[in-house]
């Protein structure tokens, strides 16, 4: 396993494809590279699975639904998830170390991105026994009743800027809900998807119900999403890759949630706390070195307190550290060298094009090696300008202003994204009423990043199809069955 180290390499089984209980090669026996972004080196090399790998993943799947999986009561299922749930938390440092290296991720940040993923799956096994049906009145000579039923095989295709908490995130509800699983994480962060399947063998998953192929999009991607046995596909990533997916699912009538890309408008109006704002602002468009669907990309501000805003959150930002990752910088690198490159083909964009900037725009000095961009924040940005309309995906940000309600609410939704938007002021009628005016899938009040397991998460427009967590997660992967007797 090359230099991963031996702490870590003893979590993982080996770097193959889990399929039906067992760890196996693909089929033509291929591998893939994975890199460490911070380092530029080689970790080690993974099963780069293809068409046959899916079709073997998918036929384990399904049998595993006609096998001891089947007949666990709801409440098993969910003791079984709470068991996975403690695995998960005992292997915290080595989970969090394998996404530490396969992704970027500050110490800190990588150790709470696993906490979040025991804490999923313990929310998801606590609502595996109370999805409920109803009776339905069609009067005194019968009786008529609904019944929930897992769907099938699932699939679960997964970014890399979360690798473990995204796949947990819909990988959980649906074992909740009693479906079968086929996970294919991203090819830039397989690592952690593979400690995992070894976690859900320890748990006493049955063999068959969660198997994980490694690969590219175009060679496993694909042909998971187009199989005959799939029956629901969950993916997060870009609007393009979706729209490829849900063309791709549409001859089998599979149902698909999508979470797409996002543009997401920080509105800070004239009677905001600014201080609030952007101290929020530093984690909303920074963590995770901006790699987040839900980061706030676009400042709103009123041209009041533009200035004001400014000034204050590049202060802030000057206290900022970005550095690798054991080190627990507030910014590690970006996640791989394609997505560095195209961070930077932005900021060489703007230059071009004279925008103007406020900070920010470059690799840190001293770091002469890996993916590392500074935090970046461009002013005065006309609003059809590429940086202004399209999602960069990197610890980037443009600012405009407004001068009433009716322009903010223009402003935020011109584009054809709307995953979320917040709003600032103290004004809580105000921030009631334009918040309902804003076509967004959540739209967060005086703070961001609000909500959690409980809150269900999704776009509107091109940024999405269908919610993901709190109890809609679960039903993403439960059917109705009506059930009429006449007496």
């Amino acid at each position: 396993m090359s230099d991963l180290n031996s702490t870590n390499a003893a979590l993982l089984p080996m770097p193959r494809l889990l399929i039906d209980g067992k760890w196996i090669d693909a089929a033509d026996g291929a591998t893939f590279e994975t890199i460490d972004p911070a380092s530029e080196t080689v970790i080690c090399a993974v099963a780069r699975g293809r068409a046959e790998d899916v079709d073997r993943a998918c036929r384990a799947a399904h049998r595993a639904l006609s096998g001891p999986w089947r007949r666990l009561t709801p409440f098993e299922r969910g003791r079984m998830l709470m068991r996975l749930a403690d695995l998960v938390d005992r292997d915290i440092d080595l989970l969090a170390g394998l996404e530490r290296r396969d992704v970027g991720k500050p110490a800190g940040e990588a150790e709470g991105d696993i906490r979040g993923v025991a804490n999923c799956l313990r929310y998801n096994a606590g609502a595996a026994d109370k999805m409920e049906g109803a009776t339905i009145p069609l009067g005194p000579d019968y009786v008529d009743f609904t019944e929930l039923e897992p769907v099938g095989v699932t699939a679960h295709i997964v970014p890399w800027n979360y690798p473990l908490g995204m796949a947990a995130r819909s990988v959980a509800p649906a074992l909740a809900a009693g479906c079968t699983v086929v996970l294919k994480p991203a090819e830039q962060s397989p690592l952690t998807a593979l400690a995992f399947g070894r976690l859900c063998q320890e748990a006493g998953l049955p063999e068959g119900v969660v198997n994980i192929v490694t690969g590219y999009g175009l060679e496993a991607g694909d042909p998971l999403v187009r199989h005959p046995l799939v029956r629901s596909i969950t993916f997060t990533g870009s609007i393009a890759t979706g729209r490829n997916i849900y063309a791709a699912a549409a001859p089998g009538l599979t149902p698909v949630v999508l979470e797409l890309g996002g543009k997401n408008p920080m509105i800070v109006c004239a009677d905001a706390d600014i201080d609030r704002a952007t101290t929020d602002a530093l984690d909303a468009s920074f963590g995770n070195s901006g790699q987040v669907c839900s980061s706030a990309s676009r400042y709103i501000l009123h041209r009041s307190i533009r200035d004001a805003f400014l000034d204050a959150l590049a202060a802030k930002v000057a206290q900022l550290r970005v550095g690798p990752p054991e080190d627990n910088p507030h910014l590690g690198p970006l996640a791989s060298r394609e997505q560095y490159e195209k961070v930077l083909g932005y900021l060489r964009l703007g230059e071009k094009d004279g925008l103007r900037l406020r900070f920010g725009g470059a690799r840190p000095p001293g770091l002469d090696r890996g993916y590392y961009l500074a935090p970046t924040v461009f002013e005065d940005v006309d609003p059809d300008h590429p940086l202004a309309t399209e999602e960069i995906f990197g610890p980037v940000a443009v600012a405009c202003t407004f001068d009433d309600d009716d322009e903010a609410v223009d402003l935020a939704n011109r584009l054809e994204t709307g995953l979320v938007a917040g709003l600032y002021t103290r004004d809580i009628s105000r921030a009631l009423a334009l918040g309902r005016r804003l076509d967004f899938g959540s739209v967060w009040i005086n703070g961001w990043f609000i909500g959690g397991l409980q809150a269900p998460t999704g776009g509107e427009k091109s940024s999405g199809i269908g919610r993901e967590r709190g109890l809609p997660g679960i039903r993403n992967y439960l059917r109705i069955k009506n059930i009429g007797i006449r007496i």
